[in-house]
């Protein structure tokens, strides 16, 4: 996060937040399974597997469409060159779409792979060198630098920049709520909200100026 300019910081705790809704709503459509949090189904994996093989599917799937999304978000956004955010968040939007779609057929199973997909591909959005450089669905890394943002201030060392992995993580929370909310009160709109969530995400990607 320190490494970008304040517009590309603001879009990252946007998406962050777009990934909380999207987890929130995604987590209490899926009986309590995750589309964004891998780490998380893991762990239910691991346990169902000790414990019921049977209904270690689930999780195993989830992991598998997220790698799947991850995958197709980079060759997205590989091919795009100069315009990679833009094309990695149309790609989200539009599979967003399709698991409001989906949502509205009442084809449970492709709205959250659909869901899922859009998680994994949205990752792409901030890349350097082929890599990752901001994890949007996770935010473990982000908590990790802040405790050491908090362990440098207190031995006196410069900490600039330290207070945006809160702000990352603090989107990702508050979209979290937000995705709540939408579940119990707008169930039949939630997937709609986010689809032009990251519309708008990708228009304000396409104002940024293009020298990263």
């Amino acid at each position: 996060m320190n490494r970008f300019d304040r517009p590309r910081q603001l879009l990252a705790i946007g998406l962050a937040a777009l990934a909380g809704f999207v987890d929130a709503f995604g987590f209490l459509s899926a009986d309590g399974f995750f589309v964004s949090f891998m780490s998380g189904n893991t762990t239910r994996l691991a346990v169902n597997l000790a414990g019921d093989p049977r209904s270690a599917l689930l999780p195993a799937l989830l992991i598998v469409g997220f790698v799947g999304g991850v995958a197709i978000g980079a060759i997205v956004a590989e091919r795009a060159g100069t315009r990679r955010k833009v094309a990695t968040l149309q790609l989200v939007a539009l599979l967003l779409a399709v698991s409001a779609l989906a949502r509205m057929m009442g084809w449970h199973g492709a709205m959250i792979a659909a869901l899922v997909l859009a998680m994994g591909a949205l990752n792409n959005t901030f890349r350097r060198d082929g890599e990752v450089a901001v994890g949007l669905t996770y935010m473990t890394g982000a908590l990790v630098k802040l405790g050491q943002a908090i362990a440098a201030f207190a031995m006196g060392k410069d900490v600039r920049g330290g207070t945006s992995y809160f702000w990352l993580w603090t989107g990702l929370a508050a979209g979290a709520v937000c995705g709540a909310l939408a579940f119990f009160h707008l169930p039949t709109a939630a997937a709609w909200i986010a689809t032009a969530w990251a519309g708008a995400m990708a228009l304000a990607a396409a104002k940024l100026p293009r020298n990263s």
